[in-house]
């Protein structure tokens, strides 16, 4: 698994966090910044992982800003993205195993870097089922190629 790892200003001490549960994982990971603590706006960051991801060049995408907000707006304009904001590990689990996520946006101003952990792990280490789930993702994808 390859994954890009982006954030905001709102998010960056929280992204390297997130850095170190990866390495932890031994999962393959590019990490796009930002790596400042001046504002900066989170499509700028958000936008480029997703088509990254969307392009196949990553399997998936961990992005966060101040809520998760702004990043999963921004990574579901990109058509083939199923980004999804998740704040608990139950919602980190089924996200993955029910809609097939491939971007996890979460809030550094909403959770602390513990559970963020705990969640990027149970994301990362979950799978797809498909079975019904999978007529659901490819309605969503079908009215993306309308």
């Amino acid at each position: 698994m390859k994954v890009i790892l982006a954030s905001d200003h709102g998010g960056v001490n929280l992204r390297l966090e997130i850095a170190e549960v990866l390495k932890e994982l031994d999962v393959e990971f590019e990490d796009i910044g930002c790596d400042c603590e001046g504002s900066v706006d989170y499509p700028d960051y958000g936008i480029p992982a997703a088509e990254r991801v969307a392009s196949g060049e990553f399997d998936r995408a961990i992005l966060i800003c101040g809520t998760g907000i702004g990043m999963s707006i921004s990574a579901n304009k990109v058509p083939g993205i199923r980004a999804a904001l998740v704040h608990d590990l139950f919602t980190a689990k089924v996200t993955r195993q029910h809609n097939d996520s491939n971007v996890l946006c979460m809030g550094a101003r909403v959770i602390g870097p513990g559970l963020a952990s705990e969640i990027a792990k149970t994301w990362i280490q979950n799978e797809f089922e498909a079975g019904r789930h999978k007529n659901r993702i490819n309605k969503i994808a079908e009215y993306e190629n309308k």
